[in-house]
C-alpha cells in the first residue's frame, strides 16, 4: 500500500468522525458454519468454475478511448488514455486487471480500485484495491470517502471520486452491492456437507470387511498372529487362494457388509444447479459446451452489462464532466469474444463491399492477420449514398 500512500490523492480532512455511512464486508470467511471449502467462498470448486467463464470473457473485452465530435470519430486520440488502457499498472495487463476486477465483482457484487493521477490531475494507474472491508464515511466538507482494510490489518482512505467502483445486486445500501454470503451460505453449508459424506463414504470402504470368531480362548498376541495368516492366505493378492477362504472348527469367519450412505446423486445435482443460477450461469458454459446461440445468451445477460458498467464507470473517473460533453468516452468492444461459428463468420464477408467492415476487421475475426491495404473501406458502386448518387447525375438540389 505504500504506493498508493505516494501517489494516492488521500483525504486532508478529519474523517476519524464521520457524519454518516455505511459498511460493507468482502467475503472472506462466513459465521460459525463448517464448510469444505474452509469458509472461503473462491476455494469451491462450484463458485470458482462459475465465475472463470464470466472473469475470461471481460478480460476478452478490449477498452477504447472513442471520441465522437461534431465532424468526425476519433479511436483512441489520446496517447496516455490508450497506454492506461491497454497497461493499467506496472505489474497488470488490461486483461488481467479487468478479470482481477469481475472476480471480486462475483466475489462481493462490489469490485474497487483506485485511479492513480499525476500533479495536474492526469490519470496515469488504475489499480484494484485487495481490501476485506468498505467503510464509506464522509469528511466535515461534505465529500464521501471510502476507507478501506486490508488483510494486513492496515487501513487506507481515498475520495470516491478516485475509486473505481463496480457493484451487482445494487438494492438495499445506497454505496454498496448486496453482500451475497447470506444468499450463499446455506447452499454451500449444504454442498459441504455433501462432500464430507463422500469423503467419509470413501474412508469408510478401509473398515472391517471380515470379522473371525475364534472358539477357543486365545492370547492377544495369538489372535492377533492367526488374523494375520488368514489375511495373508485368502485377502492377498499374491496368495494362490485368492477369492476362497477355509477355516477349521478353531475359527468361524463371517463376512461383514458395509453400509455406507452416499448422499444422493439428484440432490446434489439440484445444489449446483441453484448455485449456477446463482451466478448465471450453466453446465455448458461452465463445460465449455455451448452453442453459438447459447453463447450469446449468457454474453447478453451477463458479460454484456459488465461491458457496460466498465464503459461509464470508467468514463467517469478518467475525464472532467466538461471533456464528457465534448464527446470523450470508454467503450469496450468485444471483438475478441469470437465465438461465432465458421458459418456466421463467412456471412460477415457481404458486409466487405457494403462499406460496413473492411478486410482486416473480417479477417480479425477469423483470426487471421491484417494485410497491408486491408483498413480500407469499400463500396459497391450500387450501394453509394444518395447525396453523391445524385450529384453524378448532375441532379442538384
Amino acid at each position: 500500500m505504500a504506493l498508493f500512500n505516494r501517489r494516492s490523492r488521500e483525504p486532508t480532512t478529519p474523517v476519524e468522525k464521520p457524519t454518516s455511512g455505511s459498511q460493507f464486508k468482502m467475503v472472506t470467511t462466513w459465521g460459525e458454519y463448517f464448510y469444505a471449502w474452509n469458509g472461503k467462498l473462491y476455494q469451491s470448486d462450484i463458485v470458482r468454475s462459475c465465475i472463470r467463464p464470466y472473469s475470461q470473457a471481460v478480460g476478452k473485452l478490449v477498452a477504447k478511448h472513442m471520441y465522437e465530435g461534431k465532424a468526425e470519430v476519433q479511436v483512441n486520440p489520446r496517447q496516455n488514455i490508450k497506454m492506461l488502457l491497454r497497461f493499467p499498472n506496472p505489474i497488470m495487463t488490461a486483461q488481467q486487471f479487468q478479470e482481477k476486477m469481475a472476480t471480486q465483482l462475483l466475489l462481493n457484487n462490489n469490485a474497487f480500485a483506485l485511479v492513480i493521477r499525476d500533479e495536474a490531475g492526469i490519470p496515469y494507474g488504475l489499480y484494484p484495491i485487495p481490501c476485506t472491508q468498505a467503510e464509506a464515511i464522509y469528511s466535515e466538507a461534505g465529500d464521501l470517502i471510502l476507507r478501506f482494510t486490508y488483510k494486513n490489518g492496515k487501513m487506507n482512505a481515498f475520495y470516491y471520486s478516485d475509486i473505481l467502483h463496480l457493484r451487482r445486486d445494487f438494492s438495499d445500501d445506497d454505496i454498496f452491492g448486496t453482500n451475497p454470503a447470506p444468499a450463499l451460505s446455506q447452499l454451500m453449508e449444504c454442498v459441504g456437507v455433501i462432500d464430507q459424506g463422500i469423503v467419509k463414504a470413501v474412508k469408510n470402504s478401509g473398515i472391517i470387511r471380515w470379522l473371525l470368531k475364534f472358539t477357543s480362548p486365545l492370547r492377544p498376541e495369538d489372535i492377533k498372529k492367526n488374523t494375520k495368516e488368514f489375511v495373508d492366505n485368502y485377502l492377498s493378492f499374491e496368495s494362490e487362494t485368492f477369492g476362497a477362504a477355509g477355516v477349521d472348527v478353531k475359527a468361524d469367519a463371517k463376512q461383514i457388509e458395509p453400509k455406507d450412505y452416499v448422499p444422493n446423486a439428484a440432490v446434489a445435482d439440484r445444489l449446483t444447479n441453484r448455485i449456477y443460477s446463482f451466478f448465471g450461469t450453466n453446465e455448458k458454459i461452465v463445460q465449455s459446451k455451448y452453442t453459438e446461440d447459447e453463447w450469446n445468451a449468457y454474453y447478453e445477460a451477463q458479460i454484456e452489462p459488465a461491458a457496460i458498467q466498465f464503459s461509464e464507470v470508467l468514463t467517469y473517473r478518467l475525464f472532467t464532466r466538461k471533456e464528457i460533453s465534448f464527446g470523450n468516452k470508454i467503450v469496450y468492444e468485444a471483438s475478441n469474444l469470437q465465438c461465432a461459428s465458421m458459418k456466421t463468420k463467412l456471412g460477415l464477408v457481404q458486409f466487405l463491399d457494403r462499406g460496413v467492415m473492411n478486410a482486416n476487421e473480417i479477417r480479425h475475426v477469423m483470426n487471421l492477420p491484417a494485410i497491408p491495404g486491408g483498413d480500407v473501406y469499400v463500396r459497391r458502386l450500387d450501394t453509394v449514398p444518395i447525396e453523391e448518387d445524385t450529384a453524378a447525375e448532375g441532379g442538384g438540389d
